[in-house]
């Protein structure tokens, strides 16, 4: 089970994960161990509330697919233990932040004050500008 919150959580039976081997670097042990994982979790088919399924198919992120299916590769460490505790970390998180309503943005304006300060010190600056034009006689 992969807690999301206290009342949603998501059965291990909805998540496929398969250990595939890893890309890059590694010597001679990328070419022989499958540490990486890729994790493929179907939104649409999953027991998650109708609310979190339509946050996550609204958003704009490159590892969901026009199906609806998230795939994650992770492959960040040596172990496939680690990785495949990253992968399901990464889908938690994902889902933890399709569900957060952002804060609406009240647009504040500066104080009369601070623009009647603003307003003095352009002047004093056009001033001294003024002052280093040439001298006449």
């Amino acid at each position: 089970m992969l807690k999301i919150s206290r009342q949603v959580s998501i059965p291990d039976d909805e998540i496929e994960l398969s250990a595939i081997r890893a890309q890059g670097a590694g010597g001679q042990n990328v070419n022989k161990v499958s540490s990486a994982i890729h994790l493929r979790f179907d939104i649409k088919a999953s027991s998650l509330p109708e609310f979190y399924q339509q946050r996550l198919l609204n958003l704009n992120d490159h590892r969901i697919s026009k199906a609806g299916v998230i795939v994650i590769k992770a492959q960040q460490y040596r172990t496939q233990e680690k990785n495949r505790e990253d992968a399901l970390a990464r889908l938690a998180t994902l889902i933890k932040d399709a569900i957060t309503i952002p804060k609406a943005r009240h647009p504040s304006k500066p104080s009369k004050g601070a623009q009647k300060r603003r307003l003095e010190g352009k002047t004093r600056r056009g001033k001294v500008k003024a002052l280093r034009g040439k001298v006449l006689d």
